[in-house]
C-alpha cells in the first residue's frame, strides 16, 4: 500500500506537468509510448501472442497512431497505415504453414489499432484550441470514481458487483463511484470557471460524470476478463504496487474516447 501510494504522490504531478504545461507534442509521444507499452502488456504479459516480428509490428503500429492523431492526418493515411499492418500481419499468417493461429492475428489489431486508438482520444482532445482546459477530463472523472467506488465499497460494500471478473467490486462501492464521479466533475467545473471565467453548463458536466464513471466501470472490468482468462495478476510492473500500463489506465481508455465525443456534441464550457 505505501508503494502504491509513493508512486501515485510522483505520478499525479508528472500528469499535471505533461497535460498542463509541456509542450503538445511531448505529451503525445508519452501517449504513443505508453500505447507501444500497452500493446506489449496485452500481447506478451499474457503470453497470448510472444512471436517477436508480431510484437514488433504491433507496438510500432501503436506508437504511431497517437502520432497520427496529434498531426491530423488524412484518412487515406490512416488507411494505407492500417493496410500495411493488416499485409504485415497476415503475410506472417500465410509464411507460417498454417502454424500461426488467426486468432494471433486478430489480438494484434485489437492492441495495435483499437485500443491505441481509444487511448489517443487524450492526444484529440489536447489538440483542441480549448484542449488545456479539458484535457484533465478523462482522468478526473475515471480516477474519481475509481477512488469513490475504493472507499465507499471498503465501509460499505456488501453485495458484489461482478465476483467472476473483479472479486472486489460491490454494487455499493459502483454507486459511489458515480457520485464521486459527477460531484468532482461539478468542482472540476467549478474550478475552470473561476481560472478562466467560461460559461459551465452544469447539466453537462453531470452527463460527464455519469458517462466518465459508467465508462470507467466497463474499462477496467474489460481489462481484468482478459487478466482472469490468461490467469495473470497484472499486465506489467511499470508502476511499482499499480502494475502496468493497461492496469492503471485501463478505465482511462474507454473514458477518454467518449469524454471526445461528448466535448464534440454537449460543451460542459463554451
Amino acid at each position: 500500500m505505501l508503494k502504491r501510494t509513493i508512486v501515485g504522490l510522483v505520478l499525479i504531478p508528472l500528469l499535471l506537468v505533461v497535460a498542463l504545461w509541456a509542450p503538445k507534442i511531448v505529451a503525445t509521444l508519452v501517449i504513443a509510448l505508453f500505447s507501444a507499452i500497452a500493446a506489449y502488456e496485452l500481447l506478451f504479459g499474457t503470453k497470448l501472442v510472444r512471436e517477436p516480428r508480431l510484437l514488433l509490428y504491433t507496438m510500432v503500429t501503436a506508437f504511431l497512431v497517437p502520432v497520427w492523431s496529434y498531426f491530423g492526418c488524412a484518412v487515406p493515411v490512416a488507411v494505407l497505415g492500417i493496410l500495411l499492418f493488416y499485409a504485415l500481419l497476415f503475410s506472417e499468417l500465410m509464411a507460417s504453414g498454417l502454424k500461426l493461429p488467426f486468432s494471433k492475428v486478430g489480438i494484434c489489431m485489437v492492441a495495435g489499432i483499437v485500443i491505441p486508438f481509444m487511448f489517443s482520444a487524450l492526444v484529440r482532445v489536447l489538440c483542441r484550441e480549448d484542449g488545456r482546459y479539458f484535457i484533465l477530463v478523462p482522468f478526473a472523472a475515471a480516477f474519481l470514481s475509481d477512488i469513490g467506488a475504493y472507499f465507499v465499497g471498503c465501509f460499505f460494500g456488501k453485495h458484489r458487483l461482478c465476483p467472476k471478473i473483479s472479486p472486489k467490486k460491490t454494487v455499493e462501492g459502483f454507486v459511489g463511484g458515480i457520485v464521486t464521479a459527477m460531484v468532482g466533475m461539478v468542482l472540476y467545473a467549478l474550478v475552470l470557471w473561476l481560472v478562466t471565467k467560461v460559461h459551465v453548463d452544469y447539466f453537462a458536466v453531470l452527463v460527464y460524470g455519469l458517462v466518465g464513471a459508467l465508462a470507467g466501470v466497463f474499462g477496467d472490468l474489460s481489462f481484468s476478463v482478459v487478466k482472469r482468462q490468461t490467469g495473470i495478476k497484472d499486465y506489467g510492473n511499470l508502476f511499482p504496487g499499480h502494475g502496468g500500463v493497461l492496469d492503471r489506465f485501463d478505465s482511462v481508455i474507454v473514458v477518454a474516447p467518449l469524454i471526445e465525443v461528448l466535448l464534440w456534441l454537449m460543451p460542459m464550457a463554451y
